[in-house]
């Protein structure tokens, strides 16, 4: 039997100790006197030790029901037992204990037995009322628990517009414990009585209570604050619930206290109706949907449509003798909810006042900003809406190099001066990493050197990126307002919407390091150390600033955009993406710039059902977005582990683990992997609080040059071609597999067995092979794995096009510059090119070069082309290369265009 540190999360935990129970007590019900009944026995007994655990943290089956099949064990009765627990697992699994009673006893009458929630048609689904669980924590005994449990029953009423059973627990640690294992809860009663231990196993306190704040922060509270800090605790890890506390302290008492997620207090009564309504009323707060709800009603409106939308209603489609097949695979609805129309309980997104409004709030809260956005064509669209409504003329911008493409024209359309980041390379992998904090605030420190540092505008990084890696973005944003206290922060969170329902992840989201920024900024003890760090730094040099942890003046503003894909990582159709605004400032300096970029890019004509679908994405994550994200990373971390225990897989692959993708010195807490096959998993919260970088345990980056295809290769004839799984990253030796919200373990299972048979048929291969195909093999083999081109740092903008003193470069006068093609010309990569190079002419590109992989510019409009640029360039070998004409070679500017720049004689040019 796995120990707990074979598990990632208390949810596959649980599934998979029933799962073993199921089968344990099925094999004894068999055979209760067999050879193997003494080891059965031990089995059975070990099982239930483990579930009892967990099982007092959720309410199905129950500790009374789960106390019942032990001593069903204990007195033989094995087929009953059997029996139980046969039905607990099933329900488990198919989710029927949320809409019915599930009777454990033989004899009853179960008419629905076979009615599995899996089996229920969507529409079925639908109209059932949503289950949730309730935690009430106070130290009672077994007849009070009774009582309470029976108040709560007494409440229901048939118009309720949910279903909920409550889960006692009688310790703080236990509350903490609960909403860390039970994704069920969503609301919380924190009643007087309770007391502050636990007496569960130590390990599992550990592990889970360091989310909270820590063993040390809740052995130093005393009782009297027991309930107010529970509740301020509990917002750390599962903001998204609500909490009601009971108390017998006075108003004056609780007045200013943080109460975390405490929506009501209740005072010394007992009430459970109005306690009933208020759990509800919270829970329909986050249930809400404003603006599908509003689509919804509008879809069963009469109407006539005399607007520009054939399609609306269908119109155009059912009275067509050609295209009824459309009509028959997409249904009524999305045509019957497709409408160009404001009003009528609808509302527009370029001035919402209504529905969207109201959704764009609620989307606000859930994910921790002041003020949230939606979108509905895409991530690229939101960056570019944010540059363009901060970024003026002439700004100095610090980017991250290899961040998306469209950061990069979003820089042309502002008329950025760019100064370009280098992440740390990844040469063996063809992959780059992230850019060193270091190497940050070097560039400040520079550009402060040089009287400029007031016009930098802002700093531009990918959290996290593409290939996982995040930073610690409340880190960075501290240290570089030290240096300038207003500078504005862009976190491309394209990969990372789903990262704020996670307490692990949560941290490192742009919006949370915002939050606790703000909160610290104003605290007393960050004013005193920041006084006494100004002392000891007084007149230190630029190497000792970059070696101390620099803390930033309390009068330093947060200003945060964070941009997320939607549809990436959470339930949204294609192209729903928002915009996270958390800037002191945006109120007073940007909402009006901000507006005018919005409607910019946005279009007129919005697709409504994107919009809707934003919507129900939002309510999802905030009433289950914590169980399904746990589903997610145990999902990928199941895989690491199938891949990193089986013998043939590990002969042609391998998982890269984070001592692979980030350097030593970027981990300071010295953690290499997730997991150890001997030790387990390693418990990911201490490198996520303290190191530089981290990885994204979600994507599984996997090594396949041991199999002698090469990434692009591998993904589309082996993996896409032959056996249907899809994925969209690459690199020259490595693929890249991404879990979501959405990947079953059925999914990871088939995946698995696919690896399986491709180094099977790998072995047969070789096994066959004469002496010159293994000698093929070996060598392809060695050219993927040990001959591998180095990756090329950014060179620099010609100087045409850059100021003498600092790197920042204007890449918006290339880049039309390169309109006129008498501007340009055209040199082969293996043949001029090198000529001019080595004649000692500079080559100065007039194209974004964009090779997928590594889908990123390796060369922007007005970089000078190095050696070194080229190499890699002609040791690419992908066939897609966005900006490069290999019947023409690589459009570079000519030398009479570049002189008439440096006289600023542009007559001739359209700029």
């Amino acid at each position: 039997m796995h120990s707990m540190n074979d598990y990632s999360s208390a949810i596959q935990l649980r599934s998979d100790r029933w799962s073993a129970l199921r089968a344990a007590a099925a094999a004894m019900s068999r055979d209760p006197k067999g050879k193997n009944a003494a080891q059965g026995r031990k089995e059975i007994e070990a099982l239930f030790e483990s579930l009892a655990l967990i099982e007092p943290y959720w309410a199905f089956p129950g500790m009374s029901a789960f106390d019942h099949m032990r001593r069903q064990f204990a007195h033989g009765n094995f087929e009953d037992l059997a029996f139980a627990v046969n039905r607990v697992t099933r329900a488990l699994t198919t989710g029927a204990y949320r809409r019915r009673t599930i009777p454990l006893e033989r004899d009853s009458l179960d008419q629905d037995e076979h009615d599995d929630e899996a089996m229920l048609p969507p529409e079925a689904r639908a109209l059932a009322k949503p289950y949730f669980e309730v935690l009430i924590v106070d130290n009672v005994n077994e007849q009070q628990e009774r009582w309470l449990r029976s108040n709560v029953t007494r409440m229901r009423r048939t118009e309720d517009p949910f279903i909920y059973e409550a889960v006692v627990v009688p310790s703080l640690e236990d509350a903490l414990i609960a909403v860390m294992f039970n994704h069920n809860i969503q609301a919380i009663v924190v009643r007087p009585g309770l007391t502050l231990k636990s007496k569960v196993d130590q390990q599992i306190l550990t592990r889970y209570l360091a989310r909270a704040g820590g063993q040390d922060e809740i052995d130093a509270l005393q009782p009297e604050s027991y309930g107010p800090e529970l509740c301020r605790m509990i917002a750390k890890v599962r903001p998204e619930l609500d909490a009601y506390l009971v108390t017998e302290r006075s108003v004056e008492d609780i007045a200013g206290l943080d109460l975390g997620i405490c929506r009501r207090v209740f005072y010394n009564q007992e009430d459970f109706m109005e306690l009933h309504l208020n759990i509800l009323r919270g829970v329909q707060a986050r249930n809400k949907s404003p603006f599908f709800t509003a689509l919804v009603e509008y879809s069963k409106q009469p109407t006539g449509v005399f607007h520009a939308m054939p399609i609306s209603r269908g119109k155009s489609i059912t009275r067509s003798h050609w295209i009824q097949d459309m009509g028959a695979f997409y249904g009524p609805n999305i045509f019957l909810a497709e409408t160009s129309a404001t009003s009528g309980g609808l509302d527009s997104l370029l001035e919402p006042h209504g529905p969207i409004k109201e959704a764009q709030e609620l989307a606000s809260r859930a994910f921790g900003s002041k003020q949230t956005f939606f979108a509905t064509n895409g991530t690229s669209t939101c960056n570019k809406i944010v540059v363009q409504a901060l970024v003026r003329p002439g700004d100095i911008v610090l980017v991250d190099r290899d961040c998306h493409k469209s950061h990069h024209y979003g820089m042309v359309l502002a008329g950025a001066q760019v100064s370009y980041l280098d992440s740390y390379p990844l040469n063996e992998y063809s992959m780059y990493g992230a850019v060193p904090l270091r190497e940050i605030k070097e560039r400040l420190l520079e550009l402060k050197a040089a009287g400029k540092l007031d016009r930098v505008r802002m700093l531009l990084l990918t959290n996290c990126t593409f290939d996982g890696l995040v930073y610690n973005v409340e880190r960075v944003m501290e240290e570089c307002l030290a240096i300038k206290p207003d500078l504005i922060f862009l976190w491309d969170e394209a990969w990372f919407a789903f990262a704020r329902f996670s307490p692990t992840y949560r941290q490192r989201t742009a919006m949370n390091a915002a939050n606790t920024l703000r909160a610290k900024f104003k605290s007393e003890a960050h004013a005193a150390a920041y006084e006494a760090q100004q002392k000891t730094l007084k007149d230190a040099n630029d190497e000792t600033l970059l070696n101390t942890r620099l803390i930033p003046p309390p009068q330093a503003r947060v200003r945060a955009y964070a941009t997320q894909s939607t549809h990436k990582t959470l339930t949204s159709l294609r192209q729903g993406s928002m915009i996270h605004v958390n800037d002191q400032d945006f109120k007073g300096e940007v909402e009006q710039s901000f507006h005018e970029a919005y409607m910019t890019h946005t279009s007129t004509s919005p697709n409504y059902q994107i919009i809707a679908s934003l919507d129900v994405g939002r309510r999802q994550v905030e009433l289950e977005g914590f169980e399904f994200v746990q589903r997610q990373v145990e999902a990928a971390m199941s895989m690491r582990r199938a891949i990193s225990e089986h013998p043939l897989l590990r002969k042609y692959f391998k998982v890269l683990s984070a001592g692979d993708m980030i350097p030593e010195q970027h981990r300071e807490s010295g953690v290499t992997s997730y997991y150890d096959v001997e030790q387990g998993w390693t418990d990911m919260w201490d490198c996520w609080e303290q190191d530089e970088f981290v990885l994204d345990a979600t994507r599984v980056t996997l090594a396949v040059g041991g199999t002698g295809w090469d990434g692009d290769t591998f993904k589309t004839q082996i993996l896409m071609d032959k056996y249907g799984i899809q994925i969209n990253k690459t690199s020259r030796n490595t693929v890249l597999f991404m879990t979501n919200i959405g990947t079953t373990r059925s999914s990871v299972a088939y995946l698995i067995e696919v690896l399986v048979e491709i180094a099977k048929s790998l072995d047969d291969l070789l096994d066959d092979a004469s002496r010159m195909e293994r000698l093929s093999f070996d060598r392809r083999v060695t050219n993927l794995m040990e001959n591998y081109p180095p990756l090329p740092d950014f060179s620099c903008f010609h100087e045409a096009f850059r100021a003498a003193d600092t790197p920042e470069g204007d890449i918006r006068t290339p880049f039309f510059l390169a309109y006129d093609e008498k501007n340009c010309d055209y040199l082969d990569l293996n043949g001029s090119l090198q000529e001019v190079m080595d004649a000692g002419d500079t080559v100065v590109s007039a194209s974004f070069i964009i090779p997928y992989p590594p889908g990123f510019p390796i060369l922007v409009p007005g970089q000078v082309v190095s050696q070194e640029i080229l190499d890699f360039m002609r040791a690419l070998d992908v066939s897609e290369i966005h900006g490069y004409r290999p019947d023409l070679g690589l459009r570079v500017f000519t030398a009479e265009a570049l002189k008439r720049v440096r006289r600023k004689d542009l007559s001739s040019s359209p700029v």
